[in-house]
């Protein structure tokens, strides 16, 4: 396996909505290494115990974000910015598995290509075409697209009091 990502900064935080908004807090990945391991972190980060809607956004630097949606015992659901983080380190690859990107061998890099569940934020107030766009909006940092959705979604001051 890939190894982490070396003198890239990562940020990772997970959120949960509530009957009051949203809430966050900060998400520690260094330990993942299976996917399991990332909805183990978003529960003990956010205390969840039930079927709470829960979102984890995960950010690297310049190169690529992903949302992962949880809710209670359903599979969680994965959106990457870009396919090719599958291959770049060990997290880009257990979002990659997540958002069903497929290990590819040494097929040339096609460019920024979003991957997994478009729908993904639909009824939270963001159309597929709309994530699809901010992912690919050319000269968006991943962390100016995740505050563009994070305000979508109502959560952007927990987001900024997390940075």
């Amino acid at each position: 396996m890939a190894s982490r990502p070396s003198g890239s900064r990562l940020f990772s935080a997970a959120f949960v909505r509530t009957a009051n908004g949203w809430r966050g807090a900060e998400a520690d990945l260094g330990e993942a290494e299976i996917v399991d391991d990332l909805g183990d972190v978003v529960q003990e980060s956010l205390g969840l115990d039930g079927e709470e809607l829960a979102l984890l956004c995960v950010e690297a630097e310049d190169e690529w974000f992903a949302i992962v949606r949880y809710r209670g015992d359903t599979e969680p659901r994965a959106f990457l910015s870009d396919a090719q983080a599958a291959r770049a380190d060990t997290l880009g690859e257990l979002f990659g598995e997540l958002a069903g990107v497929a290990p590819e061998g040494d097929t040339p890099e096609l460019g920024v290509r979003p991957a997994g569940d478009f729908e993904l934020l639909s009824d939270l107030g963001m159309s597929p075409d709309e994530l699809i766009e901010l992912s690919m909006e050319e000269g968006a940092l991943p962390a100016d697209t995740l505050s563009v959705i994070a305000e979508r979604l109502a959560f952007a001051d927990e987001l900024d009091r997390l940075r």
